[in-house]
């Protein structure tokens, strides 16, 4: 009977002190408009920046995916677009569907997995590095989508 009741108390132990250090991630609220207009990340592998709303305006640049940028204005599905806050960056326009536009950001705190869905059984896409920073896609109770590599995968809260 004496085993019994230790091996309880410490099962009951280990639980607390692995509850103790779990790992918390910290949620970035989206940034807002700044002086020019909202930040955006770029979701595809590659966004082709051109000079007007387009697919027939001439091509200026290739962005890739996780590029930070500056969105200045939309019209008809596109966005005008700076690719940094100086004198000397990038404009164009590119199509809006391919940009979270002023999303919330996830920072991870620690290892992380990424799961192809809202399961902890799931496929597992992805493992972040500790301060790894993702736009946050959907917020959905007790699971984040985070944009990832050009797609998106599921972290458990």
């Amino acid at each position: 009977m004496k085993k019994h009741v230790w091996l309880v108390i410490l099962t009951v132990m280990i639980m607390i002190i692995g509850s103790m250090m779990t790992v918390q991630a910290e949620i970035i609220p989206p940034y807002g408009e700044g002086q020019i207009g909202l930040s955006a990340v770029v979701l595809c592998e590659n966004l082709t920046l051109r000079q007007a709303p387009g697919a027939n305006a001439g091509v200026l640049d290739t962005l890739h995916d996780g590029a930070r940028i500056i969105v200045y204005e939309q019209k008809d599905g596109w966005a005008h677009i700076f690719t940094g806050d100086s004198e000397d960056s990038a404009e164009g326009w590119v199509k809006a569907d391919y940009l979270a536009i002023d999303p919330a950001w996830y920072r991870a705190d620690g290892t992380t997995p990424v799961y192809a869905w809202n399961d902890t059984s799931a496929l597992k896409v992805g493992l972040l590095d500790k301060d790894t920073v993702l736009p946050i896609l959907k917020d959905d109770g007790e699971w984040l989508v985070v944009g990832l590599r050009g797609a998106s995968g599921w972290i458990h809260k």
